[in-house]
């Protein structure tokens, strides 16, 4: 099934009648619970084959699918799209990445069954950092044998297995950690404790848990992707989910903006409507070029996964990185357009407060923005020499969204070093002939500047400037990479779209984007102006229409 029979599944989110309506999905929020008629319809479509690859029953064959999939769910409620299924998708692919056959095999029964797998990785202690996780699992005679604690674990004693990362080596370096795929019946229940649930004011209804585990024993065949190779099977599996993350929060982030466009245009204000204030206007029209911007970014990082899986242990971070920057710097925005409305629990905008707090866990869980920044910064020196303004660029199919793409392979991804950056590529390529004047054309050579300045600065990192102890300078130059890669996806994306989307739209995005390097801007006042006009009308009538403001622009229900 597609995202639109998903769509036409879920219904009218603004019908107060129905069960998984926006009244319904806030009523579950007050009571801290799952929406259950959200998760019977969700079992009864069987959407949990979405995260299950079609050579073992499922529908997973590409990663923009499952995305999109993702992002309808999400887009209504994000504790759903999270709590029914998505944790269990944070531990399968470990499985679909490194395990062998019968696991694999039994992943997929489970998960066509509507059971859960919960990724049991995370200890307060210790947060992203695996590398020095606690929880111990020591050989003995037969089977393995597991010690301590995990926390803030996401259908822990709703699911029924378990992706477990604990320490299987006291060395340190690399090889000091493994996975294991288990399933909750399978251990003792007097070795395991659960703890009580963790709240949280996002993500409400998700059912946050802990166990403390004591001499626990873990069947033989029990481990995932061979002794001493958790941190390397984690680092090829995040990177798929360190790109399907970005692309779903554009769901989040469409009703946001529906909402605060609802509001403007509905609510009257010093004669008019909120909709007539300047301000207003412009602030609705940048958050549209930021979602646009997020859209295409998270776009290409997805079909990296499937063209050129090589580059994405780059692509995947940064995406990460700046995208949940982006989304929580729009809420934010968003903010100023509904005032009070944006805090109210009750009423036509109150789903936009659900949003909000649902979509900040959302941005920085599984791997928080710094640890994407850590990832980013070891690749830049090498590929600043060997790369940037003097590489080849990707093929074309990789910025044209939608078309088609081979299946999703997850054992070529690798944990090691990029070959090249083909995304950044696109920045040494001709200017056409429509490019060479006007807006756009500035906007090109100002990144090209941008460019070739950090080459030179990343060039220079030594040892000391690529580690998790490096100063703020050699962070805020990994910061300043996310800023052009995303934007020279955006440009490859609008070239390779054939006119399907307009170019005042990739002005408008262009000209966020280089906002975040500082700097004088590229538009004068009345370009933006003309720009965040057109972004604000297009915005309008997308939403009248009932489409997306994705580039997809579907038609959705209401």
């Amino acid at each position: 099934m597609s995202a639109d029979d998903l769509d036409t599944l879920l219904g009218d989110p603004a019908d107060p009648a129905n069960p998984v309506g926006h009244a319904a999905v806030l009523a579950a929020d007050e009571r801290q619970e799952m929406l259950a008629a959200g998760e019977d319809l969700l079992d009864t479509w069987g959407f949990n084959a979405e995260f299950v690859p079609a050579r073992y029953g499922g529908r997973l064959t590409r990663a923009d699918r499952l995305a999109e999939s993702m992002r309808t769910l999400w887009r209504r409620d994000p504790a759903l799209g999270l709590g029914y299924g998505f944790s269990s998708f944070l531990a399968a692919v470990n499985i679909w990445t490194a395990g062998t056959e019968d696991q694999r095999r039994d992943a997929a029964r489970l998960l066509l069954g509507n059971r859960r797998i919960a990724a049991t990785f995370h200890e307060l202690d210790h947060g992203n950092d695996f590398a020095h996780a606690d929880c111990t699992a020591r050989p003995e005679a037969g089977h393995w044998q597991l010690t301590g604690r995990k926390e803030i674990v996401t259908n822990l004693r709703r699911a029924e297995a378990m992706v477990l990362f604990a320490r299987t080596s006291p060395a340190p370096g690399s090889r000091s950690h493994s996975q294991f795929f288990v399933h909750r019946d399978d251990l003792p229940a007097d070795r395991i404790r659960d703890l009580p649930r963790f709240p949280s004011s996002g993500m409400r209804g998700v059912q946050l848990g802990g166990a403390e585990f004591t001499d626990c024993p873990l069947p033989a065949d029990a481990l995932l992707g061979g002794e001493g190779r958790g941190i390397e099977t984690a680092l090829r599996s995040y990177q798929v989910t360190r790109v399907v993350i970005p692309a779903m929060t554009v769901g989040p982030l469409d009703t946001a903006l529906r909402t605060a466009l609802s509001c403007a245009l509905d609510r009257r204000l010093y004669g008019g409507a909120v909709a007539d204030i300047p301000y207003v206007r412009s602030v609705l029209a940048r958050v549209y070029a930021d979602l646009l911007a997020v859209d295409a970014f998270s776009g290409v990082g997805l079909r990296a996964l499937h063209l050129t899986p090589d580059a994405t242990a780059v692509y995947a971070p940064a995406a990460k990185y700046l995208t949940s920057r982006m989304v929580l710097d729009a809420f934010q925005d968003l903010r100023a357009v509904l005032g009070a409305s944006g805090y109210l629990r009750e009423g036509p905008y109150a789903i936009f407060q659900k949003m909000a707090r649902d979509i900040a866990p959302a941005t920085f869980a599984h791997v928080s923005r710094s640890a994407c920044l850590v990832m980013i910064l070891p690749q830049l020196p090498r590929l600043a020499r060997r790369s940037w303004l003097s590489g080849s660029p990707a093929a074309p199919e990789l910025f044209d969204l939608g078309a088609d793409l081979p299946e999703l392979r997850l054992e070529r991804l690798v944990a090691g070093l990029p070959s090249g950056d083909g995304v950044m590529a696109v920045l040494a390529e001709p200017t056409g002939p429509g490019e060479q004047h006007g807006p756009l054309g500035r906007f090109v050579e100002r990144l090209r500047t941008e460019l070739r300045a950090l080459r030179e600065q990343c060039a220079a990192l030594g040892p000391a400037d690529i580690t998790i102890d490096a100063g703020p300078a050699a962070f805020a130059l990994a910061d300043r990479y996310t800023v052009l890669l995303a934007a020279s996806a955006a440009l490859a994306v609008w070239r390779r779209g054939g006119g399907r989307h307009p170019e005042t739209a990739l002005i408008g995005v262009l000209d966020r984007l280089t906002e975040r390097l500082g700097g004088a801007p590229v538009l004068t006042p009345a370009e933006r102006e003309r720009t965040e006009q057109f972004l604000f009308e297009a915005a309008v009538e997308r939403h009248r229409d009932r489409k997306l403001f994705d580039l997809t622009a579907r038609h959705i229900p209401g």
